[in-house]
């Protein structure tokens, strides 16, 4: 499981309802990108929120690989980051994240709108690998 934050997202949504716009558009890009990375590395997109970004590798379909996809996704993740400019300070993207692999419960929740979740453990480490992270890193355990 990986989990990516984008740094210095909320202090941009203080600012003028035209550079709200601007983050929404950064996000979307970001975002867009991530969708497309994933996809290439055979990783799937459990979920945004704000501004985190969960990805797994694994599951729903078994894969004997998924550590190596993951990593490699993440390593790129944060290549292609950089290629987004902030609308605040025209500087790079940097974001913070968190890897780790083991096992976890999933499954579709809910019946007006299903969600896959994911649940346990490792989810919760790579959140807190994440959290703990530094900018431009990918914080593995």
């Amino acid at each position: 499981v990986v989990v990516v934050v984008v740094l210095n997202l909320y202090p941009m949504c203080v600012f003028s309802f035209f550079i709200k716009i601007k983050v929404m558009d950064m996000l979307h890009e970001l975002f867009v990108k991530f969708d497309d990375l994933a996809d290439r590395h055979g990783c799937y997109k459990v979920e945004t929120i704000g501004d985190a970004y969960m990805v797994a590798c694994g599951c729903p379909e078994e894969c004997p690989d998924h550590a190596l996809r993951i990593a490699n996704l993440a390593i790129d993740m944060v290549r292609i980051a950089q290629q987004v400019i902030s609308p605040l300070d025209g500087e790079p993207l940097r974001i913070r994240v968190g890897l780790h692999s083991g096992p976890l419960m999933a499954g579709v929740v809910g019946r007006a709108r299903p969600r896959y979740c994911l649940f346990g453990d490792t989810v919760n480490v790579a959140s807190r690998m994440e959290s703990n992270g530094l900018p431009g890193a990918i914080q593995v355990d």
